[in-house]
């Protein structure tokens, strides 16, 4: 009989590239049971509406932003399953603050399925990046 697993799987098959460097994973796998949930997109303003025109800085804010959110559900960073990054003017340095930012939140590397899908802009001018997630509650 097959262990029953009850954590999220985070899964990246033989025969597709190895995500990890780019701080995501292919595949993640909620057992049966448990309770979604969905984070509105989140972006690098603070708690006043201010914006700091730093891509750094907003990914920073925007990563705690969440945070307060999935803390708000009593979740963790290591409920989250899957995440979309909306990036402004996307570029390869961005993608390295990304992975460098991301590599402080899951330092064990079980990266959450993530889509990054580059963009003209966002809801609010001087937006930089927006990310919203999924996560599972046990």
């Amino acid at each position: 009989m097959a262990q029953e697993t009850y954590a999220p799987q985070f899964i990246n098959p033989a025969g597709l590239y190895d995500p990890a460097p780019n701080a995501y994973s292919h595949i993640a796998v909620v057992p049966a049971g448990h309770t979604l949930v969905f984070v509105a997109g989140q972006g690098g303003e603070a708690a006043d509406g201010r914006l700091v025109n730093d891509f750094r800085t907003q990914l920073k804010q925007a990563f705690s932003n969440l945070q307060t959110a999935l803390t708000s559900q009593g979740l963790t960073f290591k409920d989250v399953v899957k995440q979309t990054t909306l990036i402004v003017d996307h570029n390869p340095e961005k993608l390295k603050i990304l992975t460098e930012e991301s590599l402080q939140i899951w330092p064990d590397k079980q990266f959450p399925v993530n889509t990054l899908i580059p963009v003209p802009g966002l809801a609010l001018e001087g937006m930089l990046i927006e990310i919203d997630v999924t996560a599972v509650k046990r």
